[in-house]
């Protein structure tokens, strides 16, 4: 008998020291070629990555795993047991599910279509032609509005700093698709502000009434020893989903030609399945898609009648040219019909945003958008696949929609959006959010905001409440960098004459010491005037600055390396790297580690030259 208890002692005590450990392998197809992209999960947890560009995968795995289970669009989803060995490489099986090449805009059953023109009824449609899903194709439409990067400010001439928040993230996995494909992203497809807004941030929850706290950080700047960096970060009010008000929501899905590719409609419908799955009876959704003309596929149905919801969005198909226009006036329709009050009314513009038919030019769009959104209908775009990516217009929707854009490159990322972050998503707790700095000349030579080139605003935009400005969701995490040369500084800065007709009164006394102070100003989500936030911030550097700190700093300093900016000074692929490992704290859903992947894969295929 105390040989059996020693043996279970000794097991128990073995056992406690075993740790975890990484699991690597390659993923291709059943022609032996590498497949980028893949989702690795561990079952039964929130524990992933994703292929590179030459399928290789690394994860890391607990003594209590079981299985890593492998998915991709247009494969069969793999299942595979974890055992004892190191190294697992996985041979993915094509589905059987096809992608068909005709809109079918409706279900098995009896449903209404509606079109700009006329009333049609469908009924018993299905498959009526079927073809190998798209490949990726080889022409490259996509757009991307021009950023005219920020510079440094004489802080005599330019004392304030003045911008929208910008909570949208769909810079940093369409630049993830662009590394994971093998190639370096557009110059103007990196907004360094999403990049960095893309990850969570541990800022306290707000307290009071006010519907988020403000967090604020001096530390050495990595990239240049001789200057400041400040972070600012601000933390939306956290609300538990069963708290949450009741949505009307629309869904207003593309399904032109266009779509027709596996990382396009099929990945879409996977999505939003995520979505339906995280409805409650109270929510409420609708079904509009549009292609040569608009049309309702539901109507506004019980969030816990999923299943009439998901077949729906199964028996939609891709063909046809794009009447975007005619789409979003029809579920503005649809949407306002459904009027909640006090609840969350919101269009969610599933596409790759092209738009070829009736109202389709950006300004059009902004001024349909700016008129409905008076009416409390916001608007979120989601963005999807690759090669016809019309990225200035979703960003023009959906920032003049009160709303939020994000771009799905794959099924963990579809996760992200509609699960992990569901109330940032769909629910504003804060509306028309302002920055605004005002630096201290004695304690400040120059500054410089990093990203943001798309949000400044005037300086008097800040008290003017007619002005638009970013929404702010439940949850959300906002930050923002100041790149800060100080006073006394022997940098080259740009320089103004001296002023003629203004006196310059040296600041002297209590605000002697403040390097500078934040304001805010921001409205509740139903109201129209605005409430003002002011903090002052100390001319302190922080010896040991937070994971928070130096994994934003990071991320700018990746995102300055892809623009090949000026401002980089001494970064590199091993400081961006060695940065972010020695930040990357918890990191729960393995996104920071995925990061540093990232910016491994573009040191392995040599597509930057550090300088």
């Amino acid at each position: 008998m105390k040989r059996i208890i020693l043996a279970l002692v000794i097991t128990i005590l073995v056992s406690g020291f075993i740790s975890a450990r990484e699991i690597t392998g390659t993923v291709r197809d059943e022609s032996g070629n590498v497949l980028p992209g893949v989702t690795v999960q561990v079952q039964n947890t929130n524990r992933g990555t994703v292929t590179d560009i030459q399928g290789f995968y690394k994860i890391e795995v607990q003594p209590e795993d079981k299985f890593l289970v492998f998915s991709f669009i247009g494969m069969e989803t793999e299942k595979v047991r974890i055992g004892s060995v190191n190294t697992i490489d996985i041979q993915m099986k094509t589905s059987d599910v096809s992608l068909d090449e005709v809109v079918v805009v409706g279900t098995n059953s009896k449903r209404e279509i509606r079109t700009c023109s006329s009333v049609v009824s469908v009924r018993g449609l299905g498959m009526l032609k079927s073809a190998a899903m798209s490949p990726t194709p080889n022409w490259n439409t996509e757009n991307y509005s021009t950023i005219h990067k920020n510079g440094f400010k004489d802080v005599k001439a330019n004392p304030l700093s003045t911008f929208s928040i910008d909570v949208d993230n769909a810079s940093y996995s369409n630049v993830r698709r662009y590394i994971n494909q093998g190639e370096l992203p557009p110059v103007d497809a990196v907004r360094i502000e999403e990049m960095i807004n893309y990850f969570h941030y541990k800022y306290p929850e707000p307290t009071g009434e006010t519907p988020f706290s403000v967090t604020a950080e001096l530390g050495t700047c990595p990239w240049n020893e001789d200057h400041y960096l400040m972070h600012v970060g601000l933390k939306g009010k956290s609300i538990d989903k069963s708290e949450l008000p009741p949505s009307n929501l629309v869904f207003l899905i593309d399904v032109s030609g266009s779509m027709n590719a596996y990382n396009k409609l099929p990945l879409l419908k996977r999505a939003f399945t995520m979505l339906v799955n995280e409805l409650r009876p109270e929510d409420r959704v609708a079904i509009v898609v549009y292609a040569g003309a608009a049309g309702k596929v539901l109507n506004s149905t019980p969030g816990d009648e999923k299943q009439e919801i998901l077949d729906a969005l199964e028996h939609l198909n891709a063909g046809g040219s794009t009447a975007g226009g005619e789409g979003l006036k029809l579920a503005y329709k649809i949407a306002q019909n459904h009027f909640i009050e006090g609840g969350n009314n919101r269009i969610i513009l599933a596409t790759d945003g092209d738009f070829n038919v009736g109202v389709s030019s950006t300004s059009e769009m902004e001024r349909l958008v700016e008129k409905e959104r008076e009416s409390g209908i916001f608007m979120s775009v989601v963005g999807f696949g690759t090669g016809n990516i019309k990225d200035d217009k979703m960003e023009v929707i959906a920032d003049k929609g009160n709303g939020n854009y994000s771009y799905i490159d794959n099924i963990q990322e579809a996760r992200k959006v509609f699960i992990s972050e569901f109330g940032g998503t769909l629910f504003t707790v804060a509306k028309d959010v302002k920055f605004q700095l005002e630096f201290n000349p004695k304690q400040v030579k120059s500054y410089r905001l990093v990203g943001y080139e798309n949000r400044l605003l005037n300086d008097e935009d800040f008290n003017d409440d007619t002005k638009d400005a970013g929404e702010m969701g439940a949850g959300h995490t906002v930050t923002a960098l100041y790149e800060i040369i100080p006073t006394g500084s022997d940098g080259e800065t740009p320089s103004v004459d001296p002023l003629k007709y203004q006196e310059s009164k040296p600041v002297s006394g209590k605000y002697n010491n403040e390097l500078l102070t934040v304001k805010l100003r921001y409205k509740e989500p139903d109201g129209g005037k605005s409430k003002l936030l002011e903090q002052a911030i100390s001319n302190k550097i922080e010896k040991n600055t937070s994971d928070d700190f130096r994994f934003s700093a990071a991320v700018t300093s990746f995102g300055m390396l892809l623009r090949n900016s000026e401002f980089k000074g001494n970064t590199t692929i091993d400081s961006i790297v060695k940065l972010a490992k020695n930040a990357k704290g918890e990191d729960e859903n393995g996104y920071r580690s995925e990061f540093i992947q990232l910016v491994k894969t573009v040191d392995d295929l040599h597509l930057v030259a550090e300088k």
